[in-house]
């Protein structure tokens, strides 16, 4: 299977802001922000495992900031790592200023796909090869992330969890 680029499976949905998309203080819900994620991070997966794929978790939502009614809304998903057959998507959000239109980041979020077969069993997928120092950190920390998710699924014990160890002996 060859490798790939988190640039050959990137995608990018920008959309407007609606009245029925906004809750009583006139911003976006936050589940229909969850809702443009999970659409982005499929894409994604699938692009980059060129198979179905489907939601495993939602591993980290951040909503930083509140975005208004009539806001350009950007979505910025890319897979930050594999493993044998799931993939870790890093998603950002973007808000676009109404006068500059300048790019400001409002939120992030990560979220596990799984690749599937037909029947609905796990496939593998291809590995990722990072090349920014952005997509070379977000590549290292998953790794972390799903040790400390499987330690508290209680699917791995604590002393098998290298990587975390890592981050806390002292040299």
């Amino acid at each position: 299977m060859q490798e790939r680029f988190p640039s050959d499976s990137i995608t990018v949905l920008t959309d407007l802001v609606l009245p029925g998309e906004t809750n009583p203080l006139n911003n976006l819900f936050g589940g229909e922000l969850l809702a443009r994620m999970d659409r982005a991070a499929s894409i994604t997966a699938r692009r980059h495992s060129r198979r179905v794929c489907v939601t495993a978790s939602v591993n980290h939502v951040a909503f930083n900031r509140a975005i208004p009614l009539g806001s350009v809304v950007t979505v910025e998903a890319k897979v930050s790592r594999t493993f044998k057959t799931s993939m870790e998507i890093f998603i950002d959000v973007w808000i676009e200023d109404r006068e500059s239109g300048i790019k400001n980041k409002a939120n992030e979020a990560i979220y596990t796909f799984v690749a599937v077969d037909e029947t609905g069993r796990p496939v593998e997928v291809p590995a990722i090869v990072p090349q920014t120092e952005e997509e070379k950190k977000r590549f290292e920390a998953a790794l972390r992330r799903k040790q400390l998710s499987l330690v508290l699924a209680g699917k791995m014990k604590p002393h098998e969890a290298t990587e975390l160890k890592a981050l806390f002996m002292q040299e």
